[in-house]
């Protein structure tokens, strides 16, 4: 049984820093592409990073979050995790991973967590 769940969200200042967690199971992740998402009050789902399967090895970034968001993964431990730098009021939202069990990305949201809040606030 697929199953991921996401951890690691919070309340945090702006500027601040916080790392998400995706734990998954009834599959390997290093052979898969896994997509964090993140749905802000009021607008849709929008897919903001997602980490390709380890044999092809690349990342890949919206632009809102690039140069600050950063993705990666244990294999040891089948979790994926997005260290989110300088984070901004606007980056507050629900935030999800997901897969679609391809290796390629970005993924369809086949399979997704139950999201975690992240809220930036003074």
């Amino acid at each position: 049984q697929v199953q991921l769940v996401e951890s690691g969200g919070g309340l945090v200042q702006p500027g601040g820093s916080l790392r998400l967690s995706c734990v998954a199971s009834g599959f390997t992740i290093t052979n898969y592409a896994i997509g964090w998402f993140r749905q802000a009050p009021g607008k849709e789902r929008k897919r903001i990073a997602c980490i390709s399967d380890n044999y092809a090895g690349y990342n890949y970034y919206v632009d809102a979050v690039k140069a600050r968001f950063s993705i990666s993964r244990d294999n040891a431990k089948n979790t994926v995790y997005l260290q989110m730098n300088n984070l901004k009021p606007e980056d507050t939202a629900i935030y999800y991973c997901a897969t679609d069990l391809r290796a390629q990305c970005p993924p369809d949201e086949t399979y997704r967590g139950q999201g975690t809040q992240v809220t930036v606030s003074s």
